[in-house]
């Protein structure tokens, strides 16, 4: 094995507590959510007792002997080498966050695409097709749509992911993976997990959840099925807009090594002790571990996509107040929502946490304590009103992002669906008289002072 795998084959295990050596009363008293958000997989005792989590500024660590450096290498002992495969900041918010997903294991990443990339192209490698719905955030239809095909790697789309005999009717020989946002962006559609994940199961394939916009905070896919979660934490979970990050969490309970994924079966010579004539593919070296050390050996380490320290450490903070913040963001999202449909010139608003929207029943099974701080609405008139509204809001920041503490609006079909082609966007709802909001901390009769002189100015 090559130095840079180093070991973390059997450094981030991430056990459900994700505290190293906790007893089982101490796993109890991280059960909490909040709790989590704050402790989980950190020691202060194993960082000379720092009590936040100190930032490891560091490309390379010490190996102590040259017998020590080998079993680092060889993924026998514990600890670090290289921070392109693994840092020990980056550490603890992998293992914070495969805690509050309710994952075993997780890999932190340089944004939420590297993340999506990762987390398709791994379980999609060597010629394989992914299932997906075209109502998704435009750089991830991009990618499936344009891009991996230059792989190798083909994505049969479906008008609605929870039309299960349309879905079930693409499945075939070559498909690897079904890929779903669990609440789609921009239009706050959500999709019916368990059905689908019991679906993929019978089919041997995993179901992938981009779970971004809601957060773990709002919903934990894996607790109805999904194999494999991934975020953009440079959205909610960091929560200030100052640090790009993605993340891939495993469940840890899906069969890589049965029969449909020849690369986890493969012997290789990474993962092997060439020396001694010890082969190993991954499956046999890491069982139902073999997809995300696929990711880290593979991927992360090869392709170098890493999360920078600094970044991890900005996330860490902002997980310490992802209840409060998200708690808050969901319910003015609402009163936003509500407000929006009584303008005059507003002549749709997308938000599944309606009493009234179709999706009620969903909201509720799935999200019982809100959908997000994200919707969407259109307006009458054309594309000029729309740039109206843009460049009349004073408190309401025009930014393509989502998820931060203040407010943000911008025009998906121009910004971040462009790449889009049209008869996606317009199956999605995603036309030229579409505005997107994400809503922040401001209060919110100021936001909805805001929308009101906006709308009023560009009419």
């Amino acid at each position: 094995m090559t130095q840079g795998t180093l070991n973390q084959q059997s450094q981030v295990t991430n056990e459900d507590s994700n505290t190293r050596g906790t007893s089982d009363c101490e796993s109890r008293i991280l059960d909490g959510f909040a709790t989590r958000s704050v402790h989980a997989g950190y020691t202060p005792d194993d960082n000379r007792d720092s009590s936040s989590v100190p930032l490891y500024q560091s490309v390379a660590y010490g190996m102590e002997t040259a017998e020590r450096g080998d079993a680092l290498a060889g993924g026998e002992t514990a600890g670090f080498s290289y921070s392109r495969v693994a840092n020990p900041t980056v550490a603890v918010l992998e293992q914070r966050l495969a805690a509050l997903e309710g994952g075993s294991s997780a890999v932190a990443v340089g944004s939420g695409m590297a993340a999506v990339s990762y987390a398709l192209l791994c379980a999609a490698e060597g010629g394989g097709r992914i299932i997906s719905p075209t109502d998704l955030y435009g750089a991830s239809v991009d990618a499936m749509e344009t891009f991996f095909p230059q792989f190798g790697i083909h994505t049969d789309f479906v008008h609605d992911i929870n039309d299960l005999a349309e879905v079930e009717s693409t499945i075939g020989p070559d498909t690897r993976a079904i890929f779903a946002e669990s609440v789609a962006n921009p239009s706050t559609e959500i999709t019916d997990l368990k059905p689908l994940a019991d679906l993929a199961h019978r089919h041997g394939i995993p179901l992938i959840v981009d779970n971004t916009i809601p957060t773990p905070y709002l919903l934990r896919p894996i607790e109805f099925g999904a194999d494999v979660v991934v975020h953009s934490t440079t959205k909610g979970i960091t929560g200030h807009g100052n640090a790009l990050g993605g993340v891939i969490i495993d469940a840890g309970h899906f069969d890589w090594a049965n029969g449909r994924f020849p690369q986890f079966t493969a012997n290789e010579l990474v993962v092997s002790d060439e020396r001694h004539g010890q082969w190993h593919s991954f499956a046999s070296r890491f069982g139902k571990d073999a997809y995300i050390r696929r990711i880290r050996i593979k991927y992360v380490r090869t392709f170098g996509a890493v999360m920078a320290p600094f970044n991890a450490y900005l996330s860490l903070v902002g997980l310490e107040t992802i209840s409060q913040r998200v708690r808050q963001q969901t319910v003015s999202a609402l009163a936003v929502a509500e407000h929006l449909r009584t303008l005059p010139h507003v002549t749709h608003v997308n938000y599944s946490g309606l009493a009234d929207h179709p999706q009620h029943a969903l909201a509720e099974q799935y999200l019982p304590h809100g959908v997000g701080q994200i919707l969407s609405f259109t307006v009458d008139g054309d594309e000029t009103n729309v740039y109206r509204i843009l460049d009349h809001t004073k408190l309401f920041s025009y930014v393509p992002n989502i998820g931060d503490a203040r407010s943000l609006i911008v025009n998906p079909s121009r910004i971040t669906h462009r790449e889009v082609p049209e008869v996606y966007r317009i199956a999605a709802g995603v036309s030229d008289n579409l505005i997107r909001l994400s809503i922040g901390l401001e209060d919110v009769a100021d936001l909805n002072a805001d929308l009101d002189q906006a709308i009023a100015n560009a009419y």
